[in-house]
């Protein structure tokens, strides 16, 4: 996956092929959109819990343990043998399985519910060299986000500018301090996530200070999506296009 703390501004923008001083255009926009689809966190069609529960059944592992404790009964059944202890506890076991599996599930979809409920409603973007309040979910990569203390982060970012800018990362980096943030560095290209200063991530908090930014990714391919993305793997049955930037 391609990162941008360790490029430039303007290989930054050259790499998603996108203007720091006009944006992306409003044809090159709905291109985007098609490419890589809404800025948003994906979730799964909810099914009802008795579905869930029977498709914990739905694995080779499971079937040969309800196979095995069929065998165990009718082989005691046809020995004349009335210990059904055994079979009895296999499939003890497998319903205790399934049922800890749709509460590992309930888990994952509040989970996501409670990362979706942290996006950011509407975003201020750069298009044909208009200041543009559009909804979020219409932020695509190359967009050129402008953003100031109150706001939140609605897709990752390469700063471009910024001014005395600071953003709560606790959510995604668990450091409690408000990080400081400097477009003009350049890092290196193993530097860890909380250490990006001219990185912003998406669903983040700005704190003070205003900036402006080029969209590095959006929807599942950002951080707090790959997030999602290891909640929704709990999920049986999930796939999605992964587009990467």
């Amino acid at each position: 996956m391609q990162t941008y703390h360790n490029k430039t501004v303007q290989q930054t923008a050259e790499l998603l092929g996108t203007d720091i001083k006009t944006g992306l255009t409003h044809d090159e926009v709905k291109k985007r959109l098609h490419r890589y689809g809404k800025n948003e966190l994906i979730e799964k069609k909810k099914k009802n819990i008795f579905i869930k529960f029977l498709e914990q059944f739905n694995d080779f592992m499971i079937i040969i343990l309800l196979s095995a404790a069929a065998v165990s009964f009718i082989t005691s059944i046809m020995q004349g043998d009335a210990d059904i202890t055994e079979p009895v506890i296999i499939l003890a076991i497998v319903i205790l399985n399934a049922l800890l599996g749709v509460i590992q599930e309930k888990r994952a979809e509040k989970s996501l519910e409670a990362l979706k409920k942290l996006s950011s409603p509407h975003a201020c973007v750069l298009r044909n060299g208009n200041e543009l309040n559009i909804p979020a979910a219409n932020v695509v990569p190359g967009d050129i986000l402008i953003i100031s203390a109150g706001d939140l982060v609605a897709a990752d970012c390469r700063l471009v500018t910024s001014n005395n800018l600071t953003t709560d990362e606790s959510s995604l980096t668990g450091e409690s301090v408000n990080a400081e943030k400097d477009a003009s560095v350049v890092l290196e290209e193993f530097t860890a996530l909380g250490d990006r200063k001219n990185i912003i991530l998406s669903s983040t908090s700005v704190t003070a200070g205003k900036a402006t930014a080029i969209v590095t990714g959006t929807g599942m391919n950002t951080e707090v999506g790959h997030i999602a993305n290891m909640l929704l793997d709990v999920i049986p049955d999930f796939t999605y296009d992964k587009k990467q930037v």
